[in-house]
């Protein structure tokens, strides 16, 4: 099977009048479609970067992406893209804050607002539709950031540090919650996360950036027995400290 997305040896710098400061080096891999990827490395190694070149924001300098064997500008399939907070508008309720992909794309409609109504329904937050953001725990609250991209059907779902935000009980649960949401719509998925355990419970392969300019160290996959089947349930498998001691001596070395 090809895989849903190919990063064929991608390199990025930032200019300014001092200079160039190189983001990422040489950075290739590929994405299975159904797969969740979890990328994780130091602070400042460009992972975020990275993101923003697979999401199409950025344009490589050196290599080349793409997108079922199409190259990323001219492909079709359609990117989420969550970031580490909501961005929910307080003067919208929450199914109108869901709607606002559906309405940028003007593809608003009774059928896709009843998607939307059956999506509130599924994830718990039917009964808060018309209530407003602030009312809303900050785990409802990125379940509705959630609701908002997936009921635009994209192909590959990009995720910057969703849970970062959040209080680390909070934070548990809502990984849990949207991993297995994830999981369940057999969406592709990229984590970015400075959270070795979190990339450890949710995904089936860990990147490992090196230090700026980030290049990949290493490529871990992940395999949990099936009754270990949530994040939650994985931070309990007896493999778990095996996975996490090799991602943290790969970080380390």
């Amino acid at each position: 099977m090809e895989p849903i997305l190919k990063a064929c040896g991608i390199s990025y710098s930032y200019h300014s009048p001092k200079g160039a400061t190189p983001a990422l080096s040489n950075i290739s891999f590929t994405v299975s479609s159904g797969e969740f990827l979890a990328i994780v490395g130091p602070s400042g190694c460009g992972k975020s970067t990275l993101l923003s070149l697979l999401s199409g924001l950025l344009t490589p300098e050196e290599g080349s992406i793409y997108i079922e064997n199409t190259p990323l500008k001219e492909a079709r399939a359609g990117i989420g893209y969550m970031l580490q907070r909501d961005h929910l508008f307080e003067w919208r309720s929450v199914r109108e804050n869901a709607a606002l992909g559906l309405e940028i794309r003007h593809q608003k409609n009774q059928e896709t607002l009843r998607e939307l109504d059956e999506m509130l329904e599924s994830y718990g937050l039917a009964s808060f539709a018309h209530a407003k953001p602030s009312e809303l725990s900050g785990g409802m609250r990125q379940r509705a950031a959630l609701i908002r991209t997936l009921i635009l059907k994209p192909d590959l779902l990009l995720l910057d540090e969703p849970f970062s935000a959040l209080d680390y009980q909070t934070r548990l649960a809502v990984c849990d919650d949207i991993a297995s949401i994830i999981r369940e719509t057999h969406k592709t998925a990229i984590l970015i996360t400075h959270d070795l355990a979190e990339a450890i419970s949710t995904a089936d392969r860990v990147l490992v950036l090196s230090e700026r300019p980030g290049r990949i160290k290493a490529e871990i996959s992940l395999s949990f027995d099936p009754q270990y089947d949530s994040p939650l349930k994985r931070r309990n498998a007896p493999e778990f400290s095996g996975y996490f001691n090799q991602v943290w001596k790969e970080l380390q070395s």
